[in-house]
């Protein structure tokens, strides 16, 4: 469950879902790792237009510009670690049904195994991770998984069954949560965009 400040996207891409992809890995590694120094320089550069989407860009990238990377890693260990349990368990299992490691989790790990998608060994967290699956999107939406780009039936069906049940609820969690400074404006941006993937899938 880890993920590289930059990805490699396939020329055959369309513009429109190299943003997806890219959106997609950026929460995924913000989610799962707190941004070093040099992600918050990137963040911090960041543009955006007059959208949703766009608006909370900005928003990230003014804030990422007013903090340090010691400041957004206590806030990360406030919302995700805390002592005992963080403001937010950003877990599917814990969202769908009140515990971690429940129905939710092996439904997610069966459609892995038909993706042939594996957790990297040494992680401890569980795949219903928020951060994971949304690294996972980003990977059906590039090919980085399997010979090409998933379908958008593939895409779609995958977000539907794992993730528009909940992610929408912890996004806006964590745009809520008392510790968030940086992480307020990322958990707008993730809500922001599961609104799009869900209105765009169904137009699908």
């Amino acid at each position: 469950m880890s993920a590289n400040a930059s990805m490699q996207c396939p020329k055959s891409l369309m513009d429109e879902d190299v943003w997806r992809a890219q959106l997609y890995q950026l929460l995924g590694q913000l989610l799962t790792d707190p941004p070093t120094a040099e992600l918050l320089t990137g963040l911090a550069s960041l543009e955006g237009d007059d959208t949703e989407i766009g608006r909370a860009t900005k928003t990230l990238a003014a804030v990422a510009g007013k903090v340090s990377a010691e400041d957004v890693e206590r806030e990360y260990n406030a919302l995700f670690i805390g002592l005992g349990r963080g403001e937010v368990l950003p877990y599917g299992s814990y969202y769908l049904t009140g515990f971690l490691n429940e129905k939710p989790l092996a439904a997610l790990r069966q459609t892995l195994g038909s993706l042939g998608i594996a957790r990297a060994e040494g992680v401890a967290e569980p795949e219903d991770h928020a951060g994971f699956l949304c690294q996972v999107m980003a990977g059906l939406i590039t090919g980085s998984f399997q010979g090409g780009p998933a379908s958008v039936a593939q895409q779609k069906a995958f977000f539907e069954a794992h993730m528009a049940p909940w992610m929408k609820l912890v996004f806006s969690d964590i745009e809520r949560a008392e510790s968030a400074v940086l992480y307020a404006p990322i958990g707008t941006l993730g809500r922001h965009l599961m609104d799009v993937e869900a209105d765009a899938f169904r137009m699908e």
